[in-house]
């Protein structure tokens, strides 16, 4: 749906569609009705399939991102099976599935997100399998997914006490929030990290080079907003570039100790790329636990 409307409707309606697109869910669910019902019919299913409806993030690979990123946790946050990991914006558990055949009865896992559907499918679907993932709701706002959020993303604290989680990721979350509102989240992530603790976190990330490469392919990203370039000057969360100089700052600030190189995606046109976004990987405070 989003993708046909990129190609064919102007700018104006496009903005419409992404508003309309996560406020009118029935209108999704109609939608996607085909393709739910062919998932529900097919024999053999496991049950760990969301409907088409309930997957707002992206037009891949539903299954295949999930077990592309689960290498990624493995391979550069070294993570491990009796780990405690947080997902900050767990949606309907695109990257909990494939954990659920990684982490051991020792391991455990926690979401949360501000889309109240999926955290309730997660709920359904993954807890009573796997008791030791838990998937939490919180209304937070954002203009794209949830505008009648109640509580501020630049203000809101994490849901969990201080030094709990060994392994923290986000993915297609930053590219969807302002830079205020990482900036709280980078903070309240350090916070409940534990020391040597990891954090990986996908982005669009800015610099001179990477803003030559947008301009000559006429890339969506040409609507400044501050220091950071939107999609959608009229609803910039629903995909925002970010200066990596600036994010490098934040993480700073936060206790947070980038671990070299950053591996950057395809989504600004580079020749070489690891993923389709940016993948930074962090250490709190430096300490690194391998």
């Amino acid at each position: 749906m989003k993708r046909l409307a990129r190609k064919y409707l102007p700018a104006g309606m496009q903005s419409l569609l992404r508003r309309g697109y996560y406020r009118f869910p029935l209108l999704r669910r109609l939608y996607y009705l085909p393709q739910d019902l062919a998932v529900l019919l097919r024999p053999g299913r496991d049950g760990l399939q969301p409907p088409r409806s309930l997957m707002t993030v992206g037009d891949g690979d539903f299954a295949a991102i999930g077990r592309e990123f689960l290498q990624y946790f493995i391979e550069l946050g070294h993570l491990r099976p009796a780990e405690k990991v947080l997902e900050v914006g767990c949606g309907v558990g695109r990257m909990a599935i494939p954990l659920t055949t990684y982490l051991d009865d020792t391991g455990s896992y926690e979401g949360f997100d501000i889309a109240p559907a999926e955290v309730a499918w997660c709920r359904k679907n993954i807890t009573p399998r796997f008791p030791r993932f838990n998937f939490q709701h919180v209304d937070v706002l954002n203009q794209q997914t949830n505008p009648g959020g109640r509580l501020a993303a630049a203000s809101f604290r994490l849901p969990f006490a201080g030094e709990q989680f060994d392994f923290v990721f986000l993915t297609s979350v930053f590219t969807h929030m302002l830079i205020q509102d990482i900036e709280n989240y980078l903070r309240e992530i350090s916070r409940v990290l534990r020391p040597g603790g990891r954090l990986l976190t996908t982005y669009f990330l800015l610099d001179g080079e990477t803003r030559g490469r947008l301009e000559k392919m006429n890339s969506r990203f040409r609507h400044p907003f501050g220091s950071s370039l939107a999609i959608d000057p009229k609803l910039p969360e629903a995909s925002i570039a970010h200066e990596e100089a600036t994010i490098r700052t934040m993480y700073h600030e936060a206790g947070l100790v980038i671990r070299e190189p950053v591996r950057y995606g395809s989504w600004s046109g580079r020749g070489h790329f690891l993923s389709s976004q940016d993948i930074v990987l962090a250490d709190k405070n430096g300490s690194r636990q391998r």
